[in-house]
């Protein structure tokens, strides 16, 4: 079972990916910010990870390109999933190691394609 990796401090965007995702054969696991991510990344080694940019502490930018520079976890797709809609944002995000970009609200279809072309499928 593919195996993805939400990270976002926002309980209620959370839950409808995860609702998405698990209507759709889905193995879900959260972080609530870009520390836990990070961490959670390199416990259980997800085959994707969508990342939120607006968080406390560590943001999705930073975490992004933690990912992204560690060898244990370089090979896992990032996409991120943000508010934050801008031009500037999305190829920043792409500078950090991001494979993928998407705003808020997400749509189910949006949202299955870029993972299925994110992981190669």
């Amino acid at each position: 079972m593919t195996c993805i990796l939400i990270v976002d401090d926002s309980p209620t965007e959370t839950h409808i990916i995860k609702a998405m995702l698990q209507k759709h054969g889905y193995d879900v696991i959260e972080a609530v910010n870009g520390e836990e991510g990070i961490v959670k990344a390199r416990e259980t080694s997800p085959d994707l990870v969508l990342m939120d940019i607006v968080m406390p502490g560590m943001n999705g930018f930073q975490a992004t390109r933690k990912l992204s520079k560690d060898p244990i976890t370089s090979s896992i797709p990032i996409i991120i999933v943000s508010t934050k809609g801008q031009e500037t944002d999305r190829v920043w995000a792409m500078r950090q190691g991001a494979k993928d970009y998407m705003t808020k609200p997400v749509s189910e279809t949006e949202l299955l394609d870029k993972i299925k072309s994110s992981l190669g499928g």
